[in-house]
């Protein structure tokens, strides 16, 4: 894949990401946690670094990726409606995600300075992405347990109840109980 044509559909997937999300969206585990994770790790068997400036600036995208993620996930707002967690971004958490974009830019911009081969077009993108989306979707996850609303693996399809994880099930449990018995 092409860097352009890379940066054009993760570009889309960000925009329609970020749409159903502002209008509040369940939290899915398998949407949160999974498919970043894939997404990363499909960046990762793309990703060619041929010098150790290179590299320095992947790791460093990486980790301002997590961070802004991390950030993201604060902001985002979990809720209970009709028994399901939902999720829903906030105004600060879309003004993270255009940080984010633009702080990549501009390391772009001066690694580009600084190394003029080291940065290629699209060039390890897809594992940025992932990293900095599966460390917002864990935040997300710590939250949505906290929640008193079920959370969800998988949505249903065609009328059919929604999947639930016997992970995401423990974990919430845990939350919970924990919670219960400090209270006493």
């Amino acid at each position: 894949m092409t860097g352009t044509v890379e940066i054009v559909l993760i570009a889309a997937a960000v925009i329609y990401v970020m749409g159903r999300r502002l209008m509040g969206e369940p939290a899915v585990g398998k949407r949160l946690l999974l498919l970043p994770a894939v997404l990363g790790l499909i960046g990762l068997t793309q990703t060619s670094v041929h010098s150790v400036a290179a590299i320095g600036f992947l790791v460093a995208s990486a980790v301002l990726s997590v961070v802004f993620g991390v950030l993201r996930g604060v902001t985002i707002r979990t809720y209970e409606q009709n028994g399901i967690v939902m999720l829903r971004y906030t105004a600060m958490t879309i003004v993270l995600w255009v940080a984010s974009i633009a702080a990549r830019l501009a390391a772009g911009f001066v690694m580009n300075l600084i190394d003029p081969g080291a940065v290629q077009a699209g060039n390890g993108l897809m594992l940025v992405v992932g990293a900095g989306l599966l460390a917002e979707g864990l935040v997300v996850m710590s939250k949505a347990v906290r929640v008193g609303g079920q959370v969800v693996w998988a949505k249903g399809r065609r009328g059919e109840a929604h999947r639930t994880s016997p992970f995401l099930d423990s974990w919430q449990e845990k939350v919970r109980g924990t919670r219960h018995d400090s209270a006493r």
